[in-house]
């Protein structure tokens, strides 16, 4: 471990000893739930090291930087909960012949979050067009007329949400 390296593990070290007590705290009152609380404050001090930010730079304010990476987990954490909610509430609709395994339905779940996020990422206009196509079933020229845009446009939209789609592996 080099010198820089040792430096950065006792700035995290240091970090950790200081504020993980008050993340732990914050993050109980919004979650509610202790075990949730404390996967997402470990989670949170991943993500700051794994951040290869220099911890000096964080300056008088450190809780700031751990409250805006806290928030984004629990945003992540709530839209998995409500994704599994609504995948479970659909599995209880089949025969129970047709019920997935647990280890299926956990890699299900995963692959849904996986389409879930990249979603999101998409711009909103793009994912309305890729929706339109793949939920609705409409072919690109339906959505260009009910959009009152061009083939090539609905084209483009869809070429860049393919785009998305291989990049989840």
């Amino acid at each position: 471990m080099s010198a820089v390296d040792t430096i950065a593990a006792q700035q995290v070290h240091i970090l950790y000893a200081d504020h993980h007590g008050w993340l732990y705290g914050w993050l109980r009152r919004r979650l509610g739930n202790a075990c949730d609380a404390a996967d997402l404050a470990h989670d949170t001090f991943v993500r700051v090291m794994a951040s290869r930010r220099p911890l000096a730079r964080l300056g008088d304010e450190p809780r700031a930087l751990l409250t805006h990476i806290a928030k984004g987990l629990v945003i992540d954490h709530w839209r998995r909960q409500d994704l599994e909610r609504a995948y479970l509430e659909a599995l209880s609709y089949l025969p129970e012949p047709d019920v997935p395994s647990p280890e299926t339905r956990l890699v299900i779940l995963e692959a849904l979050c996986r389409v879930e996020a990249m979603l999101r990422g998409l711009p909103p206009r793009t994912r309305d067009i890729f929706l339109m196509a793949q939920l609705d079933g409409l072919t690109y020229s339906q959505i260009a007329e009910a959009l009152g845009t061009s083939l090539i446009t609905i084209k483009r939209h869809m070429r860049s949400a393919f785009s998305a789609c291989l990049a989840l592996g």
